[in-house]
């Protein structure tokens, strides 16, 4: 699916406070093989695929890949995070950046299958316990994704 950056036209642009375009982020979904929409004005901004490091310090000298279009169109073709920064000019130090994490289509749900039934409740299932440690550990670490 294609999901406009910042949930409206032109919003790839100074934000209305430094952590906005990630907020945003942060509610939205992202899964392998939808589209981000980045709507700007070309002539004066652009787009710039970063490592975590330049996203961090806003050094827009080696970018991954540039974007000066206007109307660019990324597929997010892999999970994990990826890294955006304002091309123009003090932009990304005002708040112009964008970090998503991609979830894994291993992810789709935690659902179990219908067909199965459910197991009768072990008050001392230390496998149980093992589940919910694990289950935390994931969702910890997902969570750690989004800070940075």
């Amino acid at each position: 699916k294609e999901i406009l950056v910042g949930g409206k036209e032109n919003s790839w642009s100074i934000p209305p406070s430094p952590d906005f375009l990630n907020l945003w982020a942060e509610k939205t979904r992202f899964r392998i093989g939808d589209s981000l929409m980045f709507k700007f004005d070309g002539k004066t901004d652009s787009v710039l695929q970063v490592t975590r490091d330049d996203y961090n310090s806003c050094n827009k000298s080696k970018p991954i890949k540039e974007y000066k279009d206007g109307n660019t169109k990324i597929e997010l073709s892999r999970s994990g995070p990826h890294y955006f920064i304002s091309g123009a000019d003090g932009n990304c130090e005002k708040g112009e950046k964008l970090f998503v994490v991609v979830m894994s289509n291993k992810f789709k749900s935690f659902n179990a299958p219908a067909s199965a039934p459910a197991p009768a409740p072990n008050q001392n299932s230390a496998a149980g316990d093992e589940f919910k440690l694990g289950f935390k550990g994931v969702i910890t670490l997902l969570a750690g994704f989004a800070l940075f």
